[in-house]
């Protein structure tokens, strides 16, 4: 996820079959010019990437390397890399000549480039359950000499060969929630954001809220999601998309102990 230049987005819908002429590689002159004065949205699995690529925790990265705003549309933080405060702003993890230092483990946005992808949130007409289509775009920067390259591939050959899919399925839960602007913006206060901002970004603070806290205490979670959550840092992340729609009333994701069961 990026914010898109808008002015350089090719105005057309592309799908999975989709042709793409395009190749990124060192010999191009205009190698990371694209990671530079852009505003790049991470994911909670582009966060913990990165941290375990650094071998730091997450409130570490998100201190150090990112900065955060609040959706104007859903009131929810956004979290974007922090970009050197220096003229061109550029990425703190581009290098001039090698290029990115954190390459298999880059956010999603910069394995998409330059193709975007677009989730739109509609309701089914029959039973209005909400669909989130998803199609792509492609920006086309004056400076990106990529699209002179000779290189054909689909859209779908793109993502797999950048591995944004495994990236997509990791993070597309989220995104639908993010894609969620019915919420009464009066029920989200700074507490909630709090929380939101915890579990979609800070992994390590929130399984210390899981396991250290008194949230076992009064919630109900089964042994063997435990053993997982409590193993499997993706398996908490997704548990964390759970409580994000528990906490927003998106669905009854958890169920409350009795009084009797404490």
């Amino acid at each position: 996820m990026a914010t898109l230049n808008n002015k350089a987005v090719i105005p057309q819908k592309y799908e999975l079959d989709s042709k793409l002429k395009f190749r990124c590689h060192p010999g191009v002159a205009c190698f990371t010019r694209c990671c530079r004065n852009i505003d790049i949205l991470l994911t909670p699995y582009d966060v913990i990437m990165m941290k375990n690529r650094l071998g730091i925790t997450s409130t570490e990265f998100l201190a150090e390397y990112t900065r955060y705003e609040v959706d104007d549309k859903t009131t929810h933080p956004l979290v974007f890399m922090r970009m050197k405060e220096e003229e061109g702003r550029s990425c703190p993890f581009v290098k001039d000549v090698e290029g990115c230092s954190i390459y298999e483990d880059r956010p999603s946005a910069c394995r998409y480039y330059p193709v975007g992808q677009v989730t739109h949130r509609r309701l089914d007409d029959d039973d209005k359950t909400p669909i989130h289509d998803e199609w792509y775009v492609i920006v086309k920067e004056d400076h990106c000499l990529g699209f002179e390259e000779d290189q054909v591939m689909t859209i779908g050959e793109w993502r797999e060969d950048q591995k944004a899919a495994l990236c997509d399925d990791m993070n597309r839960e989220w995104k639908n929630i993010m894609m969620k602007q019915d919420i009464p913006k009066d029920q989200i206060n700074e507490k909630l954001q709090q929380m939101f901002y915890m579990a979609s970004y800070d992994i390590d603070n929130f399984r210390r809220f899981v396991f250290e806290s008194n949230f076992l205490e009064i919630v109900k979670i089964d042994d063997e999601t435990l053993a997982k959550i409590r193993e499997d840092e993706v398996e908490l992340m997704h548990f964390a998309f759970r409580y994000l729609k528990y906490l927003l009333g998106i669905e009854k994701a958890f169920e409350v102990k009795a009084a009797s069961d404490k």
